[in-house]
């Protein structure tokens, strides 16, 4: 399981639950089910025994990192990949991409469902 990998995409406006989602506070950050959980700690906690915790990234923006942090207090500053700007999925996926394999090019990288 060290080579796998798991890269969650929240970085969207999530524009399509307006007006509960706001660009400074969308939907992956919001308890939509109403269970005490963010859509992005649901999916964070999907994934923690599938691979070790330290290979799970948040793939985001600069904008939110606080955000994640704040809702997932025991992820490494270093597992928030912020992009440098908003491109949508396939740059968020290659820029990520490039990331991890500068870290392991064995790595097996695992996209759940876009939460954004």
């Amino acid at each position: 399981m060290k080579d796998t990998y798991v890269l969650i995409m929240a970085g969207g406006a999530g524009s399509r639950f307006w007006p509960k989602s706001r660009d400074h506070f969308p939907k992956q950050f919001i308890d939509i089910l109403g269970i005490g959980k963010s859509l992005l700690q649901l999916t964070y906690n999907r994934f923690i025994n599938i691979c070790p915790p330290e290979n799970i990234y948040i793939l985001s923006n600069e904008q939110y990192a606080g955000l994640i942090a704040e809702q997932l207090p025991r992820i490494s500053k270093d597992n928030i990949i912020s992009e440098p700007s908003r491109n949508d999925t396939a740059p968020c996926i290659a820029f990520a991409s490039f990331k991890i394999f500068d870290l392991n090019p064995n790595a097996n990288m695992l996209w759940p469902l876009q939460i954004t």
